[in-house]
């Protein structure tokens, strides 16, 4: 990553800052003491507990649930062969992607909630190649319509948040002392890694989608 060479004039860091505080004086505040109320619906836009959660969390499900909606809009209506579609021999393909996200929630669910250090040996045959990709996933995950990915993102889901309904905020906030690099780790870095990683993701899927033979042109 390049590092920033030039500095950071304080002067104007603080005069934009006062000018965005007074951009966002009409605008209605985010009511921070309604967070102590779980919310009933499920309304992706409104980022907060949930009910049956913990509220830290309901929380972190709130935006798992918001970035999962923008995974399945980013794959929508694609048929297998687009799928399946290479943009070099060295990518991975959308549904490998979709396969790789859900990968990604089981083996957070062996870490977690079960305390393995690794995928069980169940999830390490089923999953195994989704979570590495490469050549092998090029080779093998082909051929699936958009309803295969999209049952087994929504089966390996569905196990995650039943789980974290049995959970609550103190289990969230434990500490591995040697996870990422052997750095201190705790259970909501973890799961906010799941989260993010399917937002680089989404991100991956939405390039190859307009990469797609006779994709119209890009308007951004």
């Amino acid at each position: 990553m390049q590092q920033q060479t030039t500095p950071i004039n304080r002067r104007n860091f603080l005069r934009n800052a006062s000018l965005f505080a007074a951009g966002t004086a009409g605008f209605s505040m985010l009511p921070f003491e309604n967070f102590s109320n779980p919310m009933e619906g499920e309304n992706p836009n409104i980022i907060g507990p949930l009910q049956g959660y913990s509220p830290q969390i309901g929380i972190l499900v709130s935006m798992m649930t918001w970035i999962r909606e923008s995974v399945v809009r980013a794959a929508k209506d694609l048929k297998t062969e687009e799928l399946d579609f290479l943009m070099d021999p060295k990518a991975n393909t959308i549904g490998a992607m979709l396969m790789h996200l859900a990968a990604t929630d089981t083996v957070y669910q062996d870490l977690t909630f079960y305390n393995l250090k690794d995928f069980s040996e169940s999830n390490q045959k089923r999953f195994g190649v989704a979570m590495e990709l490469g050549d092998e996933g090029r080779k093998q995950i082909k051929g699936n319509n958009l309803d295969y990915y999209l049952s087994t993102l929504q089966e390996v889901r569905e196990k995650t948040l039943a789980e974290f309904k049995k959970r609550d905020d103190k289990w969230f906030a434990q500490v591995d002392p040697s996870f990422f690099g052997g750095k201190p780790t705790n259970n909501f870095c973890k799961w906010f890694h799941v989260c993010e990683h399917e937002a680089n993701h989404r991100g991956q899927i939405t390039l190859v989608r307009k990469r797609l033979p006779g994709a119209p042109a890009s308007k951004e």
